[in-house]
């Protein structure tokens, strides 16, 4: 059941709840394994996509956090473990260097593929708008992250700007939503914390008592069996912005 009280303040994920970032990562694997079909020849190239993407999967389901400040090191590393279970398969091996440069590839066309939501900018301006305390809360890199911040103009949107590589923590470590809080002088009771992760958005905010909203922006539901238990299910910010300030 949906509450209508708007919160006191709110804790924003960045990457797939603001911008359109890293979400259907079978897309981009297909596309990139496309513009290198000649070097990965005979093999078939979407053959080669999913091989990829279910070794990524296995790598982030069990990666320590730090991988996250180490993205490009971390894609190079999942493209070779998904070139030697293609070889491990009875295909032919692909060396190193294709590896490398088909990793590096992926991580530019993310780059360059990546998109603010449309209706985000004006429905955070409009929470702000409304008095509402604002932290974008978001784990990765330093570097990598500030410079989203910058130029998707996101600065500005927010009270309270936490990363992960420049505090030195975050999701689902209790102190990332603890100190998001404290900087905006909030309880848990008057937060709500809004993300695409059903770990770092969802489950744990909600041990704090924080209410939690599923950004679903694809609409593709709770996974199958899933015991987790969003607060609310959204597919965009601006389902959040009461009518009159649409």
């Amino acid at each position: 059941m949906a509450v209508t009280k708007l919160p006191r303040a709110m804790l924003i994920d960045m990457d797939d709840t603001i911008l359109s970032a890293y979400g259907r990562p079978e897309i981009a694997w297909n596309t990139i394994t496309a513009e290198f079909a000649a070097e990965l020849a005979p093999l078939p190239p979407d053959e080669v996509a999913t091989a990829l993407l279910a070794y990524a999967r296995r790598f982030w389901s069990t990666a320590e956090p730090i991988w996250r400040i180490k993205l490009g090191e971390a894609r190079r590393l999942t493209v070779k473990g998904g070139f030697a279970q293609l070889a491990a398969a009875g295909h032919r091996a692909l060396p190193d260097d294709l590896a490398d440069r088909i990793a590096d590839r992926f991580t530019a066309y993310r780059e360059e593929e990546m998109f603010v939501f449309p209706g985000a900018h004006e429905a955070i301006d409009a929470f702000k708008a409304l008095g509402i305390k604002l932290a974008l809360v978001t784990n990765g890199a330093a570097d990598m992250q500030r410079a989203k911040v910058e130029r998707f103009a996101l600065g500005h949107r927010f009270d309270h700007i936490q990363i992960e590589g420049e505090h030195g923590f975050g999701k689902p470590e209790e102190r990332a939503y603890l100190h998001a809080m404290q900087a905006l002088g909030v309880t848990p009771a008057e937060t709500w914390m809004i993300g695409d992760n059903l770990e770092w958005e969802i489950v744990a905010p909600q041990r704090l008592g924080i209410y939690a909203i599923w950004m679903d922006v694809h609409g593709v539901g709770l996974p199958v069996g899933s015991t987790i238990k969003p607060d609310r299910i959204i597919r965009s910010l601006s389902e959040l912005v009461p009518a009159r300030h649409e």
